[in-house]
C-alpha cells in the first residue's frame, strides 16, 4: 500500500496556521504524522489573499503576509494548478458553485 496523502481544504489551512483549536483530533493527527503526505493547492493562497481583501476574512493578516513560511512550518507541499486541474474543475459535474471548492476537488481527483 502506498504512502497516504491529503489535499487540505483551504479552512483546515486557515485553522492549523492560526486557530489549531478548531481543528478535530483526526486533522491534528494527520498534520502530526510524519508519514502523511500533505498538499495545499496554490489555489488555497489565492482564494485565502482574496477573501482577506475583500473583507472575508478579517484576522487573518498573518497568514497572509507569512503564507510561504507556514507551509513550510506545516510540512505541507503546495499543489499547482495547471490546465488539466482547470479543465476538470470547469466540466466536473458537481452542482458546487463555488469555483475554489471545484478546484480543490478537481485536484484531488486528478493528482
Amino acid at each position: 500500500m502506498g504512502a497516504v496523502e491529503y489535499l487540505l481544504d483551504t479552512h483546515a489551512l486557515l485553522w492549523a496556521a492560526q486557530e489549531k483549536r478548531k481543528l478535530g483530533n483526526n486533522a491534528q493527527n494527520v498534520l502530526n504524522d510524519e508519514s502523511t503526505a500533505i498538499y495545499v493547492s496554490a489555489m488555497s493562497a489565492y482564494e485565502i489573499t482574496n477573501k482577506y481583501r475583500i473583507g472575508k476574512l478579517p484576522g487573518y493578516e498573518y497568514v497572509v503576509e507569512n503564507y510561504a513560511d507556514i507551509l513550510v512550518k506545516l510540512g505541507v507541499v503546495e499543489l499547482p494548478l495547471n490546465t488539466q486541474h482547470a479543465h476538470y474543475a470547469g466540466k466536473f459535474e458537481w452542482d458546487h458553485r463555488d469555483p475554489f471548492e471545484r478546484m480543490l476537488a478537481a485536484q484531488a481527483f486528478i493528482r
